[in-house]
């Protein structure tokens, strides 16, 4: 699986050393948290701050966009260097047409779910969909405890991927990600962790992270 900490766990006061902390401690994504305060509670970073970082790693940037109207930061997160962009399934009207916005850019596309979110809302989308963001916690506040019947329904994506023809479709993890369930997450067909403070929030990042991979 890939470990992909989240840049929202770190200490702001240093963002480009705490990156390069993460980075020789074996990252393999940095996880992007774009909060507008409306679709969440709170504000977090915009692509300036991403655009300041891009030159600080080589690391892939993976941007979670828990915005409303998630189509307007697309130009500027293609200018900041991003890799991957994921907009919230409950957020936007017409998924087809921004997943292909975002593929035409040369950029990954992935659909957010919350955890109240049917699987429906990614059904039809999963033969284009380069990867699915299953949220196990409510999205806006870091440091929250893991949802546990998430695991059922990372169970279920992967059923539907594979019946979708789609078996390398990557399924992401976002939310109360630690040692205690990496090998639960793993079996139940997870591809791709987000972990905020059970790396940032530690003085080792690489033991953190190796801790992680399972």
């Amino acid at each position: 699986m890939l470990i992909a900490p989240s840049l929202l766990s770190a200490d702001f006061s240093r963002l480009a050393e705490e990156v390069q902390d993460v980075e020789q401690g074996g990252a393999d994504l940095l996880h992007l948290d774009v909060m507008d305060g409306q679709f969440v509670p709170n504000l977090t970073f915009g692509a300036p701050v991403i655009k300041a970082l891009r030159p600080c790693t080589k690391l892939p940037f993976d941007a979670h966009l828990m915005t409303c109207r998630p189509e307007l930061y697309f130009d500027a997160l293609e200018a900041a260097g991003v890799q991957m962009i994921s907009f919230h399934a409950e957020a936007a009207v017409h998924h087809d047409r921004l997943i292909h916005d975002i593929q035409d850019r040369g950029i990954q596309a992935g659909l957010a779910l919350n955890p109240g979110t049917p699987l429906a809302m990614a059904e039809e989308l999963l033969p284009i969909l380069d990867f699915v963001l299953i949220m196990s916690v409510n999205p806006g506040f870091g440091g929250q405890k893991f949802i546990a019947y998430t695991l059922d329904k990372i169970r279920k994506l992967r059923r539907m991927a594979e019946e979708a023809g789609r078996p390398d479709l990557q399924i992401e993890v976002d939310g109360g990600v630690s040692s205690d369930n990496v090998h639960a997450l793993k079996e139940a067909g997870a591809d791709v962790l987000v972990a905020g403070s059970s790396v940032f929030g530690k003085s080792d990042r690489k033991a953190a992270i190796e801790a992680l991979r399972c």
